[in-house]
């Protein structure tokens, strides 16, 4: 593992009334240790699974290509700054690395193809062509399959929003593969329970405070998904 643990201070929080220090697990969590290449964050939309990946990205001085040519109004100046009350240890100094979100990639292939023009071997990295002569779903997989060969930190946000089931399977073996190599640590947000199956993986669900590691079994998305598929009949019937 490159990054080892995660530290929050909420002590130091400017604001309890605001997101996302009005959040019990932040207020609750003082830190998250990582014993596996891969470690997911699950929980409902809004539990602060997606904050906190974001935050580790900025502490960990990895750029989140967001729309910056976009004018963004914010009511809670406070929304971006989980990050400056947390700290991060390494198990052997800071590496490189990537924050990759299906809402904002879209902007970094944009991006790319503009520096391509001056450095077309830039493109190499990727697969050698440009990311947007794919589908939405194929040009994320040939960054995942392209980028996580290099040693890294590597935070994905819901990676599978644009992936079919197929799709996550192969993502799911990038992973297995990429993690296994040795040189690849994974942060993963997800509802996905396909990305969740990944053996020896740690899952810590944002659904408790603090925070708590859960056995894949023990997942929503586990229950409520193989509940469906042996009794699709009266859930349906139900509606």
């Amino acid at each position: 593992m490159h990054l080892r643990e995660v530290n929050i201070f909420p002590e130091n929080f400017p604001d309890r009334e605001l997101y996302p220090f009005n959040l019990q697990v932040f207020n609750l969590t003082r830190n998250i240790t990582f014993k596996s290449p891969v470690t997911f964050f699950i929980g409902e939309n809004g539990t602060g699974k997606s904050t906190l990946l974001k935050a580790i990205a900025r502490k960990c001085s990895i750029h989140i290509w967001e729309h910056t040519n976009k004018l963004i109004r914010r009511n809670n100046r406070y929304s971006e700054e989980l990050f400056r009350f947390i700290d991060v240890n390494w198990t052997e100094g800071n590496v490189p690395g990537s924050f990759f979100s299906s809402e904002i990639f879209h902007d970094f292939a944009q991006n790319l193809d503009e520096w391509a023009e001056n450095d077309p071997g830039m493109l190499d990295y990727y697969g050698g062509e440009s990311l947007l002569t794919k589908s939405h779903g194929q040009y994320h997989m040939a960054f995942f399959k392209n980028r996580y060969r290099i040693k890294g930190l590597y935070l994905l946000d819901e990676p599978e929003n644009a992936l079919s089931p197929r799709r996550q399977l192969e993502l799911l073996k990038i992973l297995k593969e990429m993690s296994l190599a040795g040189h690849a640590q994974f942060l993963v947000a997800t509802h996905s329970p396909v990305l969740l199956a990944l053996p020896e993986a740690e899952i810590y669900s944002f659904d408790y405070a603090p925070v708590k590691k859960v056995h894949y079994e023990e997942t929503d998305y586990y229950k409520i998904y193989h509940h469906f598929m042996n009794n699709r009949k009266e859930y349906i019937d139900s509606l």
